[in-house]
C-alpha cells in the first residue's frame, strides 16, 4: 500500500465518525519522522511494514478516544515540541498568547531590571514556565505543581529544551511559601472549568481531572491564589493568568474583593474572546 492509499483510506474512516481527517496525516508524518512539507514527497511510496502497524495501531488508540498529542507523545507549543502524556494537560494555542503578553509587559515595567523573579503555579508539562525561561534570560523561573508525575514531565521537557527552571513539589503557592521565595512576576494557568460543565468526551475521559475543574463556579484556586499570594509577591509584582472566556464577571468580583485599587484587565484572546487576567501590583 502506498502513503496515499493508506492516508485515504484513513481519511474515509474517520470522516465516517465525524473525527478530526488532519488526524491521519498528522500522525503519519510523526511517526514516519519527517515535516508536514515533506510528507507530500513520499506520497507514491510503498508504506514500510513496521511504520504501517505503527501507524494502524495509533490510529485505533485514537478512534478508541485517546487524543491525538498522546499517541504521538509530543504538542508543539510557543514553536517548541512538549512531551505529553495522561498526567499533565495538553498545552493549548490560547495559552501562547498568555506568554506573549507576559512577555510584552515584561518589556513594559521591568525593563531596567538586570534579574526578574518569576513562578508558574500548576505548571503541568511545563509549558509556560520553560517557554518563558527561554524567552528571556533576565528571568530566574521557579515553577510548582501538586503532582508528582505532572512534575515529571516538567523536568524532561526543561532537560529537552535546555532550559534553567527550578521545580518543587506541592499544592498551589505551598512550596514558594515554605522556601520563602518572593517574585515579581507571578503567573497560573489553574482549572478553571466548573465541575458540572459539560467538556467534550475526549478532554474529559483523558486529560487529568486535577488539571481542569476549578470548583462550582470554576474560581476556587483563583480565590485561593488571591488570598495567599500577597505571601509570595514582592512590592511591585505583575500578576498574570489564564481564565475562562465566560468568567469575566465573577473573576472582576473577586480580584476587586482581594485586590481591591489595584489595576487589572482582562484581555481578550485572538478571537476576540475573554481569556487573560492581568493585576499590576504597585507597577506604575
Amino acid at each position: 500500500m502506498t502513503v496515499r492509499e493508506l492516508i485515504r483510506q484513513s481519511e474515509a474512516m474517520l470522516d465516517e465518525t465525524n473525527k478530526d481527517c488532519n488526524v491521519a496525516k498528522v500522525l503519519f508524518y510523526h511517526l514516519a519522522n519527517k515535516e508536514p512539507h515533506q510528507l507530500y514527497l513520499m506520497m507514491d511510496e510503498e508504506v514500510d511494514e513496521k511504520l504501517y502497524d505503527a501507524f494502524q495501531e495509533g490510529m485505533k488508540r485514537y478512534m478508541a478516544g485517546e487524543p491525538i498529542q498522546y499517541i504521538k507523545g509530543k504538542e508543539t507549543f510557543f514553536s517548541r515540541d512538549f512531551i505529553v502524556n495522561e498526567n499533565v494537560l495538553i498545552p493549548r494555542y490560547e495559552t501562547e498568547e498568555l506568554v506573549e503578553n507576559i512577555l510584552y509587559t515584561i518589556d513594559d515595567y521591568f525593563d531596567d531590571y538586570d534579574s526578574i523573579d518569576l513562578c508558574d503555579v500548576g505548571t503541568g508539562s511545563g509549558a509556560i514556565a520553560i517557554s518563558l525561561a527561554l524567552e528571556e534570560p533576565k528571568l530566574k523561573v521557579t515553577a510548582t505543581d501538586i503532582s508528582e508525575e505532572a512534575l515529571e514531565v516538567a523536568r524532561l521537557n526543561a532537560r529537552e529544551l535546555s532550559a534553567q527552571v527550578d521545580f518543587y513539589q506541592g499544592d498551589m503557592l505551598k512550596p514558594l511559601i515554605e522556601r520563602n521565595i518572593k517574585v515579581d512576576i507571578f503567573v497560573s494557568n489553574p482549572p478553571y472549568i466548573p465541575n458540572e460543565q459539560e467538556i467534550e468526551n475526549v478532554v474529559k475521559d483523558n486529560e487529568p481531572h486535577v488539571a481542569l475543574f476549578g470548583g462550582n463556579d470554576g474560581l476556587y484556586f483563583y480565590r485561593k491564589i488571591f488570598s495567599q499570594v500577597h505571601e509570595v509577591i514582592k512590592e511591585r509584582a505583575l500578576l498574570a493568568f489564564e481564565m475562562g472566556f465566560d468568567q469575566r464577571e465573577l473573576m472582576s468580583e473577586a480580584v476587586e474583593h482581594y485586590f481591591p485599587n489595584v489595576p487589572y484587565e482582562i484581555i481578550k484572546d485572538i478571537n476576540g474572546k475573554d481569556r487573560m487576567l492581568f493585576i499590576y501590583y504597585n507597577l506604575k
